[in-house]
């Protein structure tokens, strides 16, 4: 064991009335700052019973080690600090000095409900899924998935789609994204899905032969490309028009506007 170091075998002891995750974070990111690779975390999670922290407390004590933890219920905090001074042991409280700290200060009364942060962590989830969906369906791919989104962005190339997409993803909405080109079919997937639930973007024609003009400099194609030509520009968004019409979508003009103002419009029509 060296100067920083902590005896082998060592065992950590989380406590929590949930699922204890938040303690074991604290111990994980505390354990960086020595050499402690053996070190053991045993988590008690779901405590409910005084029985059980002093059952969890002894444990503790017998093996020379110490617990953190998050409780909620004032009485399981107070009966576990009760132990910690029978037991001449550490108990580090994680959240309470952060709650009396919101309570001394705003005035405020805590729900006093475990689990909280688990009910946060499933929204995060929830998040990854629909970034994972996004990415999965962007750019017209995986169109029989595309039932399952809770957006549809089409448009010409260049109009922000991708980004867009990304964007909303993060917000938590499954969206989809389809490139509009007059040689290609639209699939037929498209058409299935109701058009509130599609969103067209569009753009001035010299503007949109400004960035195309810019992408193709970046990739290092030659500037006489048709692809940012003014004509095929002005054909590819008349060609988005007749199928913004047919399908009887909102349409947003993204020229002048930055992705959270566009993503802004959108949240605000769907209600999120």
């Amino acid at each position: 064991m060296g100067e920083s170091g902590v005896q082998s075998n060592a065992v950590v002891y989380v406590c929590s009335d949930s699922l204890g995750e938040t303690a074991e974070t604290v111990v994980r990111a505390s354990l960086r700052q020595f050499e402690a690779q053996e070190v053991q975390i045993k988590r008690y999670a779901h405590v409910k019973t005084e029985e059980e922290i002093r059952d969890l407390m002894e444990e503790a004590a017998r093996n020379g080690s110490f617990v953190v933890y998050t409780l909620v219920l004032p009485e399981l905090r107070e009966a576990i600090r009760e132990e910690a001074v029978r037991l001449n042991i550490f108990a580090v409280d994680v959240m309470g000095p952060v709650m009396e700290a919101f309570v001394g200060t705003f005035n405020a009364t805590p729900k006093r409900k475990p689990g909280l942060l688990h009910t946060l962590d499933q929204e995060y989830y929830r998040r990854i899924e629909a970034i994972e969906f996004t990415v999965k369906c962007d750019d017209g791919q995986d169109a029989a998935s595309w039932k399952h989104a809770d957006l549809v962005i089409i448009g010409v190339s260049r109009t922000s789609k991708t980004p867009l997409s990304i964007f909303l993803a993060h917000k938590g909405l499954k969206v989809a994204n389809l490139p509009l080109v007059p040689e290609v079919r639209v699939p037929a997937e498209l058409y299935d899905i109701p058009s509130t639930r599609i969103v067209g973007l569009t753009m001035r024609p010299e503007k949109l032969v400004a960035i195309r003009t810019e992408r193709l400099k970046t990739m290092g194609l030659p500037f006489g490309a048709s692809y940012a030509t003014l004509r095929r520009v002005e054909d590819e968004l008349a060609y988005a028009q007749s199928i913004f019409r047919k399908i009887g979508c909102p349409v947003i003009d993204v020229t002048e506007r930055a992705i959270d103002e566009t993503a802004g419009s959108i949240l605000y029509a769907l209600g999120r």
